[in-house]
C-alpha cells in the first residue's frame, strides 16, 4: 500500500463540513486541524471526539475516557493491580455533552469531565500532558512526557466523504506520578512507566468493528512503541500500524493478519504480515457490555506482553520481547 506522508498543516473538513481530501493520509506529529468536528448541524449524532489514555506502571494499569458522542458523553476511570488483579472502575454516561469541555483540535485547550462520580482534567504543557482524575476510591495525577523529537502516528480513514476518522495513537510516552487507591498512595516510577494516547475526532458509521493493539517497554536498551490496528480501516488505503523506537516512527502500510482465539481470549495471538511478525500473550481480559439500544458496545481489551519483530523504515527488523500492553477485538453501535 502507498500512504501520503502529510508534512504542513491541514483542515481536516472542507467548507462543506465533508471531508477535505487534501487531509487523507499520515503524519508523524500533529498537523490536522479538526475544528469541523463536533460543529452544530454537521454531522450531528455521527461526530465522535474523545481522549483516551492508558498509563502501564510497574503495579498498575490505569486508563481515562473522556467522550462526546453527540447525542451521549461516555467518560471511564479504570484501575487494575497487576499482582492481584483487582480493579476498581467508575463509569459515567451523560446524555448530550454538558458533562465534558473537548478541544476542538488537540493542543487548542484542555479536556475536562465534571460529573458527580468522577471529575478529569488534562492539560497539554511544555515537555508533556499532565493527566488527573478523581473518583470516591481514586485519585491519580500522572505526567506523560513528550521527549525532545518524540514522534507519534496520526492517521486519516476515509469512508466516504461524510464518513471518515482522524485518530492519533501516541505510544510510548514516559510517565510519572502519583496513584492512591481507598487512600493507599502508589508511586508511577520515571522510567519503568509509559503512557499511551488514542486521540479522536471524526464522523462515524452507526455500526463498527475494530482491533486495536498497542504497547510499551524497553528492550535491548531501546525504547519500544509497538502501535497496530486492523478491521476498521480495511479497505480504506489507510493504517494504523507503526513501529517507534527511541521516540522515531516507522510507519507500516500493510494490512496486517490478526490471528486469535474468540473463545480463549486468554490464548496467545499472532499478529503478522510482511513487515511485522508479533505474538501477544495475554494475563488479564477486560470484558465490557454495555446495551443503551441507541448505544452499545462489546469489547475484549486484553493486557500481555509482546515479543517479535517488526520492520523499520530503513528495512531492518528490530526484535524486541516483554513489551507490555494490550490488543483489543471491539463491536460498537453508536
Amino acid at each position: 500500500m502507498h500512504e501520503r506522508e502529510i508534512t504542513t498543516p491541514v483542515s481536516l473538513t472542507a467548507r462543506s463540513g465533508r471531508l477535505n481530501p487534501a487531509a487523507v493520509g499520515w503524519s508523524r506529529r500533529p498537523l490536522h486541524d479538526t475544528d469541523g468536528i463536533g460543529r452544530l448541524g454537521r454531522g450531528w449524532g455521527r461526530n465522535k471526539r474523545w481522549e483516551y489514555w492508558a498509563v502501564v506502571t510497574p503495579t498498575h494499569i490505569v486508563s481515562v475516557t473522556v467522550s462526546s458522542l453527540d447525542y451521549a458523553a461516555v467518560h471511564d476511570l479504570w484501575v487494575f493491580d497487576r499482582s492481584t488483579q483487582q480493579v476498581v472502575h467508575t463509569g459515567v454516561i451523560r446524555p448530550l455533552s454538558a458533562s465534558v469541555m473537548l478541544p476542538r483540535t488537540l493542543g487548542a485547550g484542555p479536556a475536562r469531565v465534571r460529573t458527580g462520580p468522577l471529575s478529569i482534567d488534562i492539560d497539554d504543557g511544555v515537555g508533556g500532558t499532565r493527566l488527573r482524575a478523581k473518583a470516591a476510591r481514586v485519585h491519580l495525577d500522572v505526567v506523560a512526557r513528550r521527549p525532545e523529537g518524540h514522534e507519534a502516528l496520526a492517521v486519516v480513514v476515509p469512508w466516504s466523504s461524510t464518513r471518515f476518522q482522524y485518530t492519533i495513537k501516541d505510544v510510548a510516552r514516559p510517565a510519572f506520578g502519583r496513584l492512591r487507591i481507598d487512600g493507599q498512595d502508589f508511586d508511577i516510577p520515571a522510567g519503568e512507566s509509559w503512557a499511551t494516547l488514542d486521540h479522536g475526532r471524526g464522523r462515524w458509521p452507526y455500526s463498527m468493528h475494530w482491533n486495536w493493539a498497542a504497547g510499551s517497554g524497553v528492550s535491548d536498551d531501546r525504547v519500544i512503541g509497538v502501535q497496530l490496528g486492523s478491521k476498521w480501516t480495511d479497505g480504506t488505503g489507510s493504517t494504523e500500524n507503526a513501529l517507534v523506537v527511541d521516540g522515531r516512527l516507522s510507519k507500516i502500510s500493510e494490512e496486517l493478519t490478526w490471528e486469535y482465539d474468540s473463545t480463549d481470549w486468554l490464548a496467545p495471538w499472532h499478529i503478522f504480515g510482511d513487515s511485522a511478525d508479533l505474538t501477544f500473550t495475554p494475563f488479564y481480559d477486560k470484558t465490557s457490555a454495555t446495551d443503551l439500544k441507541v448505544f452499545s458496545s462489546f469489547g475484549h481489551q486484553c493486557f500481555g506482553e509482546f515479543s517479535g519483530w517488526m520492520l523499520d523504515e530503513n528495512g531492518e527488523h528490530v526484535s524486541f520481547e516483554g513489551i507490555v500492553g494490550w490488543a483489543e477485538d471491539v463491536r460498537n453501535r453508536w
